[in-house]
């Protein structure tokens, strides 16, 4: 059910964008709009993971240049039943992490310095069970998708709207008016809803993965408080980026639709539901308040903060 709600999201992107093509360009523009779509699904699907590697600069490490780290994630792969994936370190201050790739076989985890340096080794754990249930659930492929055409959308509208304005025929200008408004907004709606499905089911596969629901749950309140506070300059770029990381790459409030990820705290309330069903004694009712202190990246200087014991700059 949920993958034929997924196929029928991105199917509706994809009508998006061939209506905004019409409305530009006519029926040539929508077949063109159709081709270019299919194209960039084509192209998407082969190289999903180089796409959004390279776009964030990530280094490729292994047990020999970062052995705890790439150990912690092999280690993990091997209770999810998955082939190892191919390990990745994005140096940036910037807290997140993201896992790509069209299927198991060629999948990618990665995460940025920033984040390895705020977290200890079980919530670390518990950020990368999240990514790899991303990898056995088969979301990173969609998600990437979503964010292309999404991306795309919000560029053929830009086009549009310098290409209609030059028309004189008034109900022409209004119709491609209204459609580089209209089209980029449902393809964010279209892609967020993706997102927010797919975080919360990410979330209990990360649970059962790790077996340590708690140790996630505090990562995400760290998290999603440090990257409200340091900048991404991919999303600043890309912001259909935003939907690809654990936690939003841009500081935003509320679970509404206009998210691309539920509210840490409801997240939050979620991984105590299951920290129950598993039998693991719930969290106190401050839980999400004391972790986001103890988590907080503003409140220690940078050169004086404890690097993790996963950090490969090995910063203090």
């Amino acid at each position: 059910m949920n993958m034929l709600k997924t196929t029928m999201l991105l199917a509706a992107l994809t009508a998006l964008f061939m209506a905004l093509g019409f409305t530009i360009g006519g029926t040539g523009g929508a077949m063109i709009a159709l081709v270019v779509a299919a194209g960039m699904n084509l192209f998407t699907f082969w190289n999903a993971d180089s796409i959004v590697l390279r776009m964030h600069g990530a280094r490729e490490v292994d047990a020999q240049n970062c052995p705890e780290f790439v150990g912690l994630v092999a280690g993990l792969a091997r209770r999810a039943n998955l082939p190892m994936p191919r390990v990745y370190i994005i140096d940036s201050e910037h807290p997140n992490a993201f896992a790509t790739g069209r299927n198991p076989e060629n999948a990618a985890v990665a995460a940025t310095t920033g984040l390895l340096a705020i977290l200890n080794r079980d919530e670390i754990e518990g950020v990368m069970a999240h990514e790899l249930a991303h990898v056995r659930n088969r979301d990173t492929l969609i998600m990437t998708m979503t964010a292309t055409i999404a991306g795309a959308i919000s560029m053929l509208a830009n086009f549009g709207m310098f290409f209609g304005a030059g028309r004189r025929d008034g109900g022409q200008v209004l119709a491609t008016i209204l459609a580089v408004f209209v089209a980029p907004f449902a393809a964010m709606i279209v892609q967020m809803a993706i997102s927010r499905a797919r975080e919360y089911g990410a979330d209990r596969g990360g649970a059962e993965i790790s077996g340590k629901p708690q140790a996630l749950a505090s990562a995400l309140a760290k998290l999603a408080n440090g990257a409200a506070r340091i900048p991404n300059p991919v999303v600043e770029r890309n912001p259909a980026a935003a939907a690809l990381y654990i936690v939003p790459g841009m500081k935003r409030g509320g679970d509404s639709l206009f998210a691309t990820h539920p509210a840490t705290e409801n997240r939050i309330a979620h991984l105590e539901a299951i920290a129950n069903e598993m039998g693991v004694p719930s969290p106190s009712p401050n839980f999400a308040a004391l972790s986001e202190r103890r988590g907080s990246i503003s409140s220690v200087p940078r050169t004086r903060r404890r690097s993790s014991a996963l950090d490969p700059n090995g910063r203090g």
